[in-house]
């Protein structure tokens, strides 16, 4: 079942080739946590809390990295996938978290899908079910690539960085009061742990944390040798997204500290439209789209990754499948919406792979059969313990949430 073997070697050799890879997957992790629920989510926290936001995202980017660096080191040491670990902590459990892993990426996949026909719509004012389409199109081609490792690289690189720079200028165009923000960052007036908790879920649960350590994994990037490459890589993929939700943080209190108050049917693109007028309305169509399919490219190969371990079959034929998994997303937007049942499993899932993830790979730490004489830091042992205890009262509260709705 288990296949560890690179499936693209080549990438082993130079070293601008090797870091092009390790900067690509840090990209690929941050782009796939900026997807449209990103962009409002960020928005719509701001607007309740204004300054003290800043103390919620400095909490999260702390909690961010301890989950990050144990998992992307894990995998790395261990030279496997993390639902292989999964499988030799406890058998059975590998195949549980690779189903949760996909029903997960497909459902918030088609909310992605959605989000880049929405920038479409923005941006050349044609029905955001055909600028799904194009966009499902653009990205199959991506994975029907000879190179398709090199070209997910690239993509995540260059769209993470147009929708930083984009987001940064909107954040000047604003004038947001900084100082305070500063200030409030370190001396909140409200801490808001939902927040706290809703940001460390939405930048690392899911799929999404997994996203950069199986790409490292596939390119070949991986065992002791190479764990400084990986943290380094896995600290950036947090410190991209959160670099990102600190210049949407400001450019929305900017906006909301004038007494504005935000479109509650698309709260990011109303601060984008009153921060720069029609030339910033048009550049969060941008940000939108590439939000969207850097996401889209993420959740499928990530969720695929996964699948992979479930079947000889997916694992010889990994980009038919991933293409395969875009298909379906995309179908599904354009022709059925989002599925109200689906988003409700998928909701419910998602808050167990985090704990369930982070909890099993710090056991697997400390099993030999796993990584050999690696010995893991402590201080990374009790940070990881302290997230984990925090994802895992979160996960029991969401099912208790879920479950109901679903006979209801």
């Amino acid at each position: 079942m288990e296949n560890n073997k690179p499936i693209e070697p080549l990438e082993n050799g130079p070293t601008k080739s090797k870091w092009g890879v390790i900067l690509g997957a840090a990209f690929l992790m941050g782009s796939s946590a900026i997807g449209p629920g990103f962009l409002t989510q960020t928005a719509v926290f701001t607007e309740q809390l204004l300054a003290s936001f800043g103390f919620v995202i400095l909490m999260s980017i702390i909690l961010d990295i301890g989950v990050q660096a144990n998992i992307w080191r894990i995998i790395a040491v261990s030279k496997k996938r993390g639902q292989d670990i999964a499988n030799m902590v406890v058998p059975g459990l590998g195949y549980f978290l690779a189903f949760a892993v996909a029903l997960g990426g497909l459902a918030f996949n088609i909310g992605n899908v959605g989000g880049a026909g929405l920038g479409m719509n923005v941006l050349f004012g044609i029905d955001p079910r055909i600028g799904a389409a194009i966009t499902g199109v653009i990205t199959i081609g991506i994975f029907l690539s000879k190179e398709a490792g090199v070209a997910m690289d690239k993509i995540a690189r260059i769209l993470g960085g147009l929708m930083i720079l984009l987001t940064l200028y909107v954040a000047f165009q604003s004038n947001p009061p900084v100082g305070d923000a500063i200030v409030h960052t370190f001396a909140p007036d409200r801490i808001e742990v939902f927040a706290i908790i809703t940001l460390v879920g939405g930048t690392v649960g899911g799929y999404i944390t997994f996203a950069g350590g199986h790409r490292l994994l596939d390119a070949g990037i991986s065992g002791k040798e190479n764990l400084h490459q990986v943290t380094k890589s896995s600290v950036s993929g947090i410190l991209i997204a959160s670099i990102m939700r600190v210049f949407l943080f400001l450019a929305v209190l900017g906006v909301v500290a004038t007494g504005f108050k935000l479109d509650p049917s698309n709260p990011p693109a109303s601060v984008f439209q009153q921060a720069a007028g029609a030339i910033g309305y048009k550049m969060f169509g941008i940000v939108l789209w590439a939000a969207g399919i850097t996401s889209v490219v993420g959740a499928a190969y990530t969720s695929v990754s996964f699948l992979r371990t479930l079947s000889k079959k997916v694992d010889r034929h990994h980009s038919g499948v991933t293409i395969g998994f875009i298909v379906v997303s995309t179908i599904i937007f354009t022709f059925i919406g989002k599925p109200v049942l689906l988003l409700i499993l998928a909701g419910a899932f998602n808050g167990l792979i985090l704990p369930v993830a982070l909890g099993t790979l710090l056991i697997a730490a400390y099993k030999k059969s796993i990584v050999g004489d690696y010995k893991h830091p402590m201080w990374l042992t009790i940070f990881g313990g302290f997230v984990f205890a925090i994802t895992a009262y979160l996960a029991i509260v969401t099912l208790i949430d879920k479950v109901p709705q679903l006979f209801s």
